[in-house]
C-alpha cells in the first residue's frame, strides 16, 4: 500500500519508476530499481538466476535527507522521479557514496544533483565531483563548471539528518569489505545499512518482494556460504575470518538493529530475521576460518 501510494505522486512524464519500499514512514525509504540475473551481474553468482534490486537509501528528517548510494546510469530517470515523489522542492539534500569506487554508488550523483537542491557529498577523498563525474557535462563541447562541495568523514564518524540536526546516523569502515566501504547505523529506524553485505536474497519475480522477514525466509548457511565465495568474498575460504568475527560481532553487540538494509536484493526486516542471518554469517565465517579448512587457488569460473 505504501509502494502505491508513493508512486501514485510520481511525475505524470516519468513512463517508468520502481518501487519505493518505505521503510519508516516519513523518515525511511528504500529507492528500488530492477535487474535481471542473468549471470551478467558481478554481485551475484554466475549461476544465480532471477531478479534482484539495487537499492538506494532516502534518509528524510523534515526539510533535510540523505540518499546512501545513487544506482546506475541506466536507473537514473527512475531514482530522479523516485526522490522527487518524496523530496518537497525546498528540501536539502546530502549524497553519501558508500562505495565511491564502484558505479552502484557514484553513477547518478550529477544527475540527481542538477535536479535536487544538493548541498554536499560525503567523501572520504578531497575532491568528490572528480570520482562522481559519470554525466554528459564532462564531454560536452562547451561544459559547465560543476561544483559539488565535499565534507569529508573520518573512518567512523556521527553525521547529523534534519535542518536542526536532530537525527544522529552513525558511518564507519565495514568490518568486512573487499573494497573501501562504509556502513551506517541509524537510529531512529534501527536500521543497519550493509551496502555490499547481506546482499544474498533475491527473488523469482521482478515484482518482488523485497523484503523478507523471519516468516518466509528460507536462506540456509550452506546458500549464504555458496554466495559469499561465488562474489567478491572468494577469498574467505582459508582466511583469517575469525578477526573478521569478532568486528561483526562488535557491531550487532553495540547496536539495537530491526532492519538490515543492503545494497543490493531483498530487505532483511524484524529483529528475529536479523539475529538469525548474523547467526548464520557468523557461522559460516567460523568455518571458513584457516584453523577449520586450508586456503587453494579458486578459478575465476569455479562455482562453490
Amino acid at each position: 500500500m505504501a509502494e502505491q501510494a508513493l508512486a501514485a505522486r510520481a511525475p505524470a512524464a516519468v513512463v517508468a519508476m520502481g518501487p519505493i519500499t518505505e521503510l519508516a514512514p516519513g523518515r525511511l525509504y528504500a529507492l528500488q530499481n530492477v535487474i535481471k540475473l542473468d549471470g551478467r551481474v558481478s554481485a551475484y553468482p554466475a549461476d544465480a538466476r532471477g531478479y534482484t534490486v539495487s537499492n538506494c537509501y532516502l534518509i528524510k528528517e523534515g526539510d533535510d535527507a540523505v540518499l546512501l548510494d545513487s544506482g546506475f546510469t541506466a536507473h537514473a530517470a527512475s531514482l530522479i522521479a523516485q526522490i522527487g515523489s518524496i523530496l518537497e522542492p525546498e528540501a536539502t539534500l546530502s549524497v553519501y557514496p558508500l562505495r565511491i569506487n564502484e558505479y552502484m554508488s557514484v553513477c547518478n550523483v550529477e544527475a540527481i544533483a542538477a535536479n535536487f537542491n544538493v548541498i554536499q557529498c560525503y567523501s572520504g577523498n578531497p575532491d568528490a565531483a572528480l570520482w562522481v563525474d559519470f554525466g554528459g557535462r564532462s564531454d560536452a563541447a562547451d561544459p559547465k563548471p560543476y561544483s559539488l562541495k565535499t565534507t569529508l568523514v573520518a573512518r567512523k564518524q556521527t553525521l547529523h539528518v534534519g535542518r536542526d540536526k536532530s537525527r544522529a546516523i552513525d558511518a564507519f569502515q565495514a568490518p568486512i569489505r573487499l573494497i573501501g566501504t562504509r556502513w551506517i547505523y541509524d537510529g531512529a529506524t534501527r536500521t543497519l545499512f550493509t551496502s555490499d553485505s547481506f546482499s544474498h536474497e533475491w527473488s523469482q519475480s521482478p515484482a518482488g518482494p523485497w523484503t523478507t522477514s523471519i516468516e518466509d525466509n528460507t536462506t540456509t548457511p550452506a546458500q549464504l556460504r555458496s554466495f559469499l565465495l561465488n562474489t567478491r568474498y572468494w577469498w574467505l575460504e582459508g582466511g583469517d575470518t575469525e578477526t573478521l568475527r569478532s568486528k561483526i560481532a562488535e557491531v550487532f553487540d553495540k547496536y539495537d538493529i530491526e532492519t538490515i538494509a543492503p545494497g543490493y536484493g531483498r530487505i532483511l526486516k524484524g529483529r528475529d530475521l536479523v539475529e538469525k542471518q548474523f547467526a548464520m554469517f557468523d557461522e559460516v565465517l567460523r568455518k571458513l576460518d584457516r584453523s577449520a579448512i586450508a586456503p587453494r587457488y579458486v578459478d575465476r569460473d569455479e562455482l562453490r
